[in-house]
């Protein structure tokens, strides 16, 4: 294969393909390559509907069938032309319980030239339960993936998976069994529910939600509430109040509600919603978590060796990005490990999870600097606030978005940080601040180019009436001038204390 010429791709690895044939629908995604953070090349969606009758027929309907092959016939062809070095396959439950599945298998392994791995419940619980471990900073709690044949559920803590299962709670499967009635629905998913011992083990935990229906869910709570991150990864929300807009839906006969919901997938919301609150009154979790990693990822996380499946994605990612677009990816590292170092003499102590941030952040500060000067800062929100990165949360997101925001356009809002700040916390919303400040300071004493950064230290001033003194060099002494200078003064101000350059 010939390596692209792009020089916005990672050089290297080679795009891999992955086919999920669905109950509900078949997907087509083509990763940039095999890594922890895998960015995505092309994906397309068909709302086949193949699990659609099982319940009562046991087969699957040849209008169905004949939808799905024609789409595989175009997938292989498109992960062709994507130079995909690998085309994995997975079905999961109308393919595996239909009593045609062996045939419609045979035919689509014809069309695409390779096996097609058929996913035991047990299995696609598991692959579910790895898309969470891989995006996810310390996972724990319950996964469910609400598929339209079949719900799987499994306990995550950190890396360990237990008690997976599937139970035939799909989309499809409840609205056959309902027909048109959701109190048949609800005795039906209930039924089900009686027998999955694993729900109980995510009270006051997270409660991960996988599957196309629940991320419509969290769409339309996203518009309900005018939420300004349109992200589904890692969006959240608390019990009580989930509990409360599952109910609207559930009985909701508002189409206005559910406009924005493509139409195949509209029919289904009650359903989903209804099957979302009756796992949640059992668990009782503190949070739902809406993720849009799942079996895909998953079975692609469990290829990758042990080393890169214990590197962090979002530092990863943030890496990779800085390969790509910063000026110079070193300097990046390194100003991620001099800011590490600075915070402490502002009085400033940090989790891990805001360690991570940090660092992310500073990788992240140079990628915008292609664009005009007055758009820098605009740039570097938007890219990072809408990037695919994983292993964040939305206020962590919204941190790093506005750290180099404040890093270009100065340390006061405007009305393009004002939708982000409302996500930070008040904590992480001052700490973007300050980091903000030390990178216009950094940024402009070094040109932007490594080997000077790791030479500054700060320490006590010993001069009456100021607090710190940034130490600096001989070597460095022409650095210094008006424009550096005021830059640490606007930091001074910003942190209280009364900041010098000393030449050493």
């Amino acid at each position: 294969m010939v390596e692209s010429e792009a020089q916005g791709r990672l050089p290297g690895i080679a795009p891999v393909s992955v086919i999920d044939i669905g109950s509900n629908s078949i997907r087509l995604v083509v990763y940039e390559g095999l890594s922890r953070a895998p960015a995505i090349l092309f994906n397309e969606k068909v709302m086949c509907g193949l699990g659609r009758g099982i319940a009562t027929t046991g087969r699957m309907e040849e209008d169905g069938i004949n939808r799905a092959l024609a789409a595989l016939k175009r997938f292989r062809a498109l992960s062709r032309q994507s130079r995909a070095s690998e085309l994995y396959v997975l079905a999961t439950a109308a393919a595996r319980e239909a009593s045609n599945g062996p045939d419609f298998i045979r035919r689509a392994e014809e069309i695409l030239g390779c096996r097609v791995t058929v996913l035991t419940g047990e299995e696609e619980a598991y692959y579910s339960a790895l898309g969470i471990i891989s995006g996810y900073h310390h996972a724990n709690g319950v996964t469910g993936d609400f598929g339209g044949g079949s719900l799987e559920l499994i306990d995550v803590r950190e890396r360990d998976t237990k008690g997976g299962l599937t139970l035939p709670l799909g989309g499809l499967r409840i609205a056959d069994e309902a027909e048109g009635s959701l109190q048949k629905a609800q005795a039906f998913i209930r039924k089900h529910l009686d027998r999955a011992a694993v729900i109980y083990e995510g009270r006051d935990r997270t409660f991960y939600a996988v599957g196309g229906t629940w991320r419509s869910i969290a769409k339309l709570h996203m518009e309900a509430r005018n939420y300004p991150l349109h992200m589904m990864q890692g969006y959240e929300v608390d019990y009580d109040e989930i509990m409360r807009f599952l109910e609207e839906l559930i009985n909701t006969r508002e189409s206005k509600l559910l406009s924005s919901v493509s139409k195949a997938r509209r029919g289904l919301i009650p359903y989903g919603a209804l099957a979302l609150r009756e796992v949640l009154q059992r668990m009782k979790p503190s949070r739902v978590s809406f993720s849009a990693q799942g079996v895909r990822e998953g079975y692609l996380y469990a290829l990758l060796p042990a080393s890169e499946r214990n590197r962090d994605p979002l530092l990863a990612a943030a890496g990779e990005l800085a390969i790509l677009r910063a000026r110079s990816p070193e300097h990046a590292r390194e100003i991620a490990e001099w800011t590490g170092r600075m915070l402490p003499f502002f009085g400033i102590d940090e989790t891990e999870d805001e360690s991570r941030f940090r660092q992310a952040a500073c990788l992240l500060a140079d990628i915008s600097w292609r664009a005009h000067p007055d758009y820098r800062g605009l740039q570097a929100l938007n890219v990072i606030a809408h990037s695919s990165f994983v292993g964040i949360t939305h206020p962590g997101r919204a941190f790093i978005a506005l750290a180099n925001y404040y890093r270009y356009e100065g340390l006061s809002d405007d009305n393009s940080t004002g939708p982000l700040a409302a996500i930070a916390t008040p904590r992480l919303l001052e700490r973007a601040k300050v980091l903000g400040g030390l990178l216009r300071v950094v940024y402009l004493f070094s040109a932007s180019m490594p080997g000077v950064v790791r030479n500054l230290s700060v320490a006590p001033s010993t001069t009456p009436g100021i607090d710190l003194d940034f130490l600096i060099p001989a070597e460095y002494r022409d650095f210094g001038g008006e424009r550096v200078e005021g830059r640490l003064q606007q930091l001074g101000k910003l942190t209280g204390r009364k900041l010098q350059f000393r030449w050493m």
